[in-house]
């Protein structure tokens, strides 16, 4: 049994240098989503403004005149989500597909923020267990600074991990709300090209 615990013990020393890479690496990406989300959070603002005048008329102007105002716009995934549920008007096959794959090109988006969000809490965590096998070796042994040393890598760890948690987590909330209001928006526009179908 005391080969077998001192087999795990060195395994998971091992881990120690790969989570700490690990953890760094989500951490950046953090950072870097994070300064993204902000600039998108900016252009999203100026968007809507634009946008929700042109949703709120669309039953009076009609769906086309929406489309040709959304030609004119910067190219978005969103309105070109839109300007394409105009052009496969005629098929409700293809109008369902349409939105089917704004919602899985957004959502692979989505992915990219809950990896930070996921692992970020989980590589923190095991930062802050394995150095605590060590820093009690060292507290046993006498040998205070290896144990000082062991929990500087805990609290930095602990602290990394949960700030890299924080920030994929306040960014993937507001990007699902975002989604969910573009999806509510395209199923929206989709009504009213079925019922033009239904009229016509």
């Amino acid at each position: 049994m005391k080969s077998i615990t001192e087999l795990m013990f060195w395994i998971s020393n091992g881990l120690l240098v790969p989570v700490v890479l690990g953890l760094l690496f989500f951490f950046f990406k953090s950072l870097v989503q994070g300064g993204s989300f902000f600039s998108l959070y900016l252009y999203r603002g100026r968007e809507e403004k634009c946008l929700r005048g042109l949703l709120a008329d669309v039953e009076r102007t009609g769906v086309a005149a929406l489309a040709g105002a959304l030609r004119e716009l910067p190219p978005t995934p969103f309105t070109g989500a839109l300007v394409a549920l105009h052009d496969r008007r005629d098929s409700p096959a293809l109008v369902n597909r349409t939105i089917s794959e704004y919602e899985l090109r957004v959502d692979a988006e989505l992915g990219k923020v809950r990896l930070p969000a996921k692992f970020g809490p989980i590589l923190g965590l095991m930062g802050t267990l394995i150095p605590m096998g060590p820093a009690l070796v060292g507290l046993s042994t006498g040998d205070i600074g290896s144990m000082a040393y062991n929990m500087q890598i805990v609290f930095a760890t602990t602290v990394l991990g949960l700030l890299t948690g924080a920030i994929g987590y306040l960014v993937l909330q507001v990007r699902q709300r975002w989604l969910a209001s573009d999806l509510m928006q395209l199923d929206y526009v989709a009504e009213l090209l079925f019922q033009d179908n239904r009229q016509a």
